[in-house]
């Protein structure tokens, strides 16, 4: 017997295809009864950067332009969430329920992902990828390889069609 699924994490780099994931993580919640965590990262500034900005702008303000952009990417997120659901589940409207918690933080995307699925408990991650250039069918996107190289736990990582779909973000 499979283990039971109750939590999800979807991860989430808001691209315009990444709706085509969040498909597959609202069928994997429907049919498990699970809730989803929806995650995503703001990349962290190499070390370098965070120095040079350091000497030109004061700590308190760049923790300022953190806190706004996390405020923002969270806005967008529900944005999104409140338009996919209106298009996806409109005859389901408790569906949305199914979305516990949308976090937004701060780092490397892989080592966020794998410290926030196995902090929060998840029992699968969710993750779309898209290889960029000219064999991008062959590779999976490098943050996804590196989930993929160090995950302990079940993760569908989709590919995420080229173009446009009949769900994307890209108006939003």
């Amino acid at each position: 017997m499979y283990p039971k699924i109750k939590k999800i994490l979807y991860a989430t780099d808001l691209s315009d295809n990444s709706a085509y994931a969040l498909r597959y993580a609202m069928s994997s919640a429907k049919e498990h009864d699970a809730e989803i965590v929806v995650l995503h990262v703001l990349e962290a500034l190499p070390g370098s950067a965070q120095a040079m900005m350091g000497n030109m702008i004061d700590e308190e303000k760049i923790d300022q332009i953190l806190r706004d952009k996390i405020a923002e990417s969270k806005e967008r997120i529900q944005k999104r969430l409140r338009i996919f659901f209106d298009k996806e589940f409109s005859n389901d409207p408790e569906c949305i329920d199914m979305v516990h918690s949308i976090l937004v933080i701060e780092g490397y995307p892989e080592n966020e992902i794998l410290k926030q699925a196995s902090e929060l408990d998840c029992d699968l991650i969710i993750m779309g990828s898209h290889g960029k250039g000219i064999i991008s069918h062959t590779f999976l996107g490098s943050v996804a390889k590196r989930v993929l190289r160090r995950v302990r736990k079940p993760i569908y990582i989709i590919p995420l069609p080229e173009g446009e779909t009949d769900i994307t973000f890209h108006s939003m």
